[in-house]
């Protein structure tokens, strides 16, 4: 994959050790704009708009230190009277947008240039309190509820969020260090939250520091999130790249990932709380994601999984100094399901562990879960993976009585680090199948000679979905006079 090399996201000695190791090809920031003749920019999405505006049109001040947010929230409402008049995309242009929470609206478009950066704001206050999530009954923080997500959205349609190298930065140093000390009632704020919402695109965007998770698709479908990269400090509490949750239809690509949690994280729900709401996360794609976790997973199923997860694949995955590679995560109460996942070709460096499992993890929203809603986990597929400077191959475990089941592994081989732990493969409570299998594994995965473990080769609905060109002129115009009638009324 080719990495757009961010300064502001990634500091030069990282990106001159993974030159070394030949992990990433480094292209000039530049190559990723869309410029055509003139001052026009062109972009990818899935629809274009027929109305465009810039946040200047509606007071919009970029040095920084003035607040935007009425800014933003104003120019979210006027440009939604173009919903049914063939959309609308509102500019950020170059500059440091301050601002607190707001909405986004359908068939829109929140394009941020290239040296554009919406800086999101720490103040308490410029973020109204929501009500938690209904499959999760709790804030995940706290009792309390949630902070609203700084850019965020409920039941729309047609929604792409998207720039030329454009940030957006969350500024969350300050809500870290207020979750360490405790003092955090409610859930933090994430960077993007889409809600209830269908065709959703995210891309050509940088996103930095986040309160909490940066990117959180919930109860949604038909969801593109690409070309992206995320980068947060590895020690930075639950700052989860990406986390599609209770969501179907999902492509995930060409994202980079520095985090202090889980690159990507699948999830559907808390116990009886996701049990009773009943919506799985299915039909997920992620390719080609580059991930930095020391002390997470590349890829987490759960562990709020209560909905059910299935019929995820993940391909040309690679990993350099992480926790481990793909995680499930699960506990008594979770009940649900975590089946049908496939992972092929993984390329793996300096890792506590490639194949870790746990049906003992223990975190409950209340004391209301049922200890006897058993999560059912079968059907994991694993194949064509190379790891190097390893500490402990798998570590693998299910639920007493409630083992995991159908797990295969083909084609792996894994080289251990100059200080390995002496036990390799840690195996209880799980079932499967192995070959070709390096360090050899423990008997719970039978050796079966020469076989493939399974991929499947139909194409994920997603990627039949094509972008278009679109374009706007980066030449001031005078706005709609239809906005400009509305907006000086107020």
């Amino acid at each position: 994959m080719a990495l757009i090399y961010r300064p502001s996201a990634i500091s030069t000695h990282l990106v001159a050790t993974l030159l070394t190791l030949g992990l990433i090809n480094v292209s000039i920031i530049e190559c990723r704009r869309h410029v055509s003749g003139g001052s026009d920019v062109t972009y990818p999405a899935i629809n274009c708009r027929k109305h465009t505006a810039f946040l200047t049109d509606f007071g919009g001040n970029g040095d920084g230190e003035t607040s935007n947010t009425e800014a933003f929230r104003t120019a979210v409402q006027n440009l939604s009277q173009f919903e049914n008049d063939g959309g609308s995309q509102l500019i950020v242009p170059p500059g440091r947008w301050l601002t607190g929470s707001f909405n986004l609206t359908s068939h829109f478009t929140l394009f941020i240039q290239f040296g554009a950066v919406i800086l999101a704001s720490q103040e308490e206050g410029d973020y109204p309190l929501i009500e938690p999530l209904p499959s999760y009954g709790s804030g995940r923080d706290g009792p309390g509820g949630r902070f609203s997500s700084l850019i965020g959205g409920s039941h729309l349609t047609d929604v792409v969020i998207t720039g030329d190298n454009g940030t957006i930065d969350g500024q969350g140093s300050i809500w870290w260090s207020k979750f360490h000390k405790k003092k955090i009632k409610n859930t933090r704020p994430y960077l993007i939250e889409l809600m209830y919402s269908n065709q959703i695109q995210i891309s050509n965007l940088t996103l930095i520091d986040s309160p909490t998770w940066h990117i959180h698709p919930v109860y949604s479908s038909d969801i593109i999130m690409q070309d992206l990269t995320i980068h947060a400090p590895v020690d930075s509490p639950n700052t989860d790249g990406i986390n599609p949750d209770s969501c179907k239809n999902v492509k995930i690509q060409d994202v980079f990932v520095v985090s202090g949690d889980d690159c990507v994280a699948i999830k559907s729900g808390w116990d009886e709380y996701g049990i009773k709401f009943g919506m799985p996360t299915e039909q997920v794609i992620i390719r080609r994601l580059t991930c930095i976790s020391p002390d997470s997973a590349v890829i987490a199923l759960g562990s709020e999984m209560s909905g059910g997860i299935k019929n995820i694949r993940a391909e040309d995955i690679t990993a350099i100094n992480s926790e481990s590679a793909v995680r499930i995560k699960t506990a008594p109460g979770r009940g649900a399901y975590v089946t049908d996942i496939f992972v092929d070709k993984m390329n793996l460096h300096t890792m506590k562990y490639v194949f870790w499992t746990t049906g003992a993890y223990g975190q409950h929203p209340d004391p209301g879960y049922d200890p006897k809603a058993l999560p059912k986990v079968d059907r994991i597929n694993y194949r064509n993976v190379v790891a190097e400077d390893v500490k402990m191959a798998g570590n693998m475990g299910g639920i007493e009585g409630d083992p995991f089941t159908g797990f295969c592994l083909s084609n792996v081989t894994i080289g251990l680090s100059a200080k390995p732990k002496k036990l390799q493969w840690n195996c209880t409570e799980v079932s499967g199948v192995s070959s070709n299998v390096t360090p050899e594994p423990c008997d719970a995965l039978v050796d079966k000679g020469s076989i493939d473990c399974e991929y499947p080769s139909d194409p994920v609905p997603i990627d039949m979905v094509q972008l278009q060109t679109c374009s706007f002129s980066t030449q001031k115009k005078i706005i709609q006079y239809i906005i400009f009638l509305h907006f000086n009324k107020n």
